[in-house]
């Protein structure tokens, strides 16, 4: 609930989070809603000082920057890893979460940018699920969790259907199941890097 209210935007950066409140909004005790902001904290969704209060976390360029730094190193191994690695059942599942991003038709009036988001989403981690080291993959999914909150925040404030570019993911997903490492991870960076773009510039146009 909490969450996905600050996905969508309805609970603002910044925002001050009263559980007074969240029990009327949500009309739950006030347990599972500090569990619920415990957890959230765990993934940087929300700020808890001792003593002070509970704010939803701040969107700031410095963080972005890190976040997709970060993202791109360990992506880089683990995409490498996946080509390496990947079985059959891992090509299938590229395809497979290829084709449902694929089936989403970039129409502005109709496009439905949440669950394009979703399905770019499980695209990504398919990529990735092929590589053997359980750690960064762990790290990898945790990183892209934080960056969700980003994505949304800029589908919120002004980015356009330019974010969508199939024929990017459709070249990715093929670099990756003809084994072209060096290539795939390139145009992967490349379109990582088109990504934190798009959302610093929402970062900018929103303060």
């Amino acid at each position: 609930m909490i969450y996905l209210d600050i996905l969508s935007g309805e609970l603002k950066p910044g925002q001050k989070l009263v559980v007074a409140d969240l029990k009327a909004k949500y009309n739950v005790g006030a347990s599972p809603i500090r569990e619920a902001l415990v957890q959230l904290s765990w993934s940087n969704y929300v700020n808890l000082e001792p003593q002070k209060g509970c704010w939803v976390a701040a969107v700031t360029v410095e963080e972005l920057t890190d976040l997709y730094q970060s993202l791109r190193f360990v992506a880089a191994a683990l995409l490498k890893q996946a080509i390496e690695h990947g079985d059959e059942n891992w090509e299938l599942q590229v395809l497979t979460s290829f084709h449902k991003l694929s089936r989403i038709k970039n129409v502005q009036e109709t496009f439905d940018w949440s669950e394009w988001e979703e399905r770019q989403h499980q695209f990504h981690v398919s990529l990735l699920e092929g590589a053997t080291s359980k750690q960064m993959l762990n790290f990898f999914t945790d990183l892209i969790n934080q960056i969700k909150r980003y994505r949304y925040f800029a589908l919120a404030n002004g980015s356009s259907s330019e974010m969508f570019n199939i024929d990017e993911y459709e070249s990715i997903m093929k670099l990756v199941l003809s084994k072209e490492t060096q290539k795939a991870t390139e145009v992967f960076e490349h379109h990582l890097n088109r990504s934190m773009s798009h959302i610093q510039g929402a970062i900018e146009q929103a303060a």
